[in-house]
């Protein structure tokens, strides 16, 4: 089974990373701890968003409305939902307005449907209230692994196909949901028996901020607003400041990406997220001037012809090794990365049981993710940094 960013890596570009802690000497961009300062952040006076257009917050004097703007591509639809405090009275809501959904905050038994929310439930210290989940083999995260191996998060099958039965029987109080679009009648059982179902579109933002920006969907949703705040700050700066670094070397190193899937060659277009990581990391794609939205379909031919004396290959699809892809295709064996040993892949930094730590923390964590490619690139400039996702293809 295939996560939400499983998915959408794979039909994308077939997994180049979609979407999505370091240490470094102090001559080097430096990142600023995630667990520093915490804040007082049971209200927050307001929700700034900075990249993401997914979705909103905004607050009365009663309660707060979430806004989901873009669940999915194209979607003709808001969904909008009363976030109401405990201590807070019902009758505040106006009759007029017509809201999917009321929910009380702050949540303390949730059931999130895709890899890619866990890291924002450890972010902000609410992996416990987590009780149910689609593919636990698939999380890679060694604390919230702890509370699978205790019973404390039950397995609900397929995301395709959830077990409604013990998601029922577990009655959590919110179910974050993904979808291509709006049909999926497991959700449709879930919410006929009163869980209100919240679809995440981070999946859909056009930039790896804009995916990291959604831990402030989940701090609305456990009244941590400012520690949502604060987190993302943290992150983004990290990323900005890898950016920044990456901007003092002149070396032209031109990257190719992606692999064959059957006929076509499956590669990001000049203006996706994937492509953004790649030019924050001072790298120089073939095709970053397309205009395509998510991915281009290439023959094999046309890549050879651009690409083959690239100087880096960045994540080669799903293969996990230079014979794997030998095998796949003799001609990958032409291309310059091939010959020199110069391809690195996610795929093999996985968890206990086999997930791939990318799909998971990759979107909650670009800065991380800016890093590897800055490291793979220019090493000089990160010179006691690990990498953390991508790894040299064996």
């Amino acid at each position: 089974m295939l996560q939400k960013l499983q998915i959408h890596t794979f039909l994308y570009w077939l997994l180049f990373f979609t979407i999505l802690s370091s240490c470094q000497d102090t001559t080097q961009s430096k990142k600023t701890p995630l667990n520093s300062a915490k804040t007082n952040s049971k209200v927050a006076d307001s929700l700034p968003l900075t990249y993401a257009t997914g979705f909103s917050i905004t607050e009365n004097e009663h309660y707060k409305v979430l806004t989901i703007n873009n669940p999915w591509p194209n979607a003709q639809k808001q969904y909008k939902y009363v976030l109401l405090e405990k201590n807070q009275d019902r009758n505040n809501i106006p009759e007029s307005e017509q809201y999917t959904a009321i929910i009380t905050v702050p949540i303390t038994k949730i059931v999130v449907t895709s890899t890619t929310h866990i890291p924002a439930l450890e972010l902000l210290e609410e992996e416990n209230a987590l009780i149910g989940f689609p593919g636990t083999d698939y999380i890679s995260s060694q604390k919230t692994r702890q509370l699978i191996a205790s019973g404390a998060i039950r397995e609900l099958g397929k995301t395709e196909n959830l077990n409604t039965e013990v998601l029922l029987e577990l009655f959590p109080e919110v179910v974050i949901g993904f979808g291509i679009d709006n049909n999926n009648q497991g959700f449709e059982t879930i919410q006929k028996a009163g869980i209100p179902v919240i679809y995440n579109g981070d999946w859909v933002e056009n930039s790896p901020l804009a995916k990291a920006e959604w831990i402030k969907f989940f701090g609305a949703l456990f009244n941590k607003g400012a520690e949502a705040n604060r987190i993302f700050k943290t992150i983004e700066t990290n990323y900005l400041e890898a950016k920044e670094l990456a901007k003092n070397t002149n070396k032209n190193i031109q990257v190719l990406s992606g692999a064959m899937h059957k006929d076509i060659w499956y590669l990001p277009s000049g203006n996706s997220p994937e492509a953004q990581l790649l030019r924050d990391a001072n790298l120089n794609s073939f095709w970053k001037n397309s205009t395509n939205k998510g991915s281009l379909a290439l023959s094999f031919e046309v890549v050879f012809d651009t690409a083959k004396n690239a100087d880096l290959w960045i994540s080669p699809s799903y293969y996990n090794s230079f014979s794997a892809l030998q095998k796949a295709n003799a001609h990958y064996t032409k291309f310059k990365p091939f010959k020199e040993n110069k391809i690195y892949s996610f795929v093999n930094t996985t968890g206990s049981t086999g997930g791939v730590t990318y799909y998971e923390l990759g979107t909650a964590r670009p800065d991380l993710v800016l890093k590897d490619l800055v490291k793979i690139a220019h090493p000089e400039l990160l010179v006691n940094y690990e990498l953390q996702f991508f790894k040299p293809l064996q």
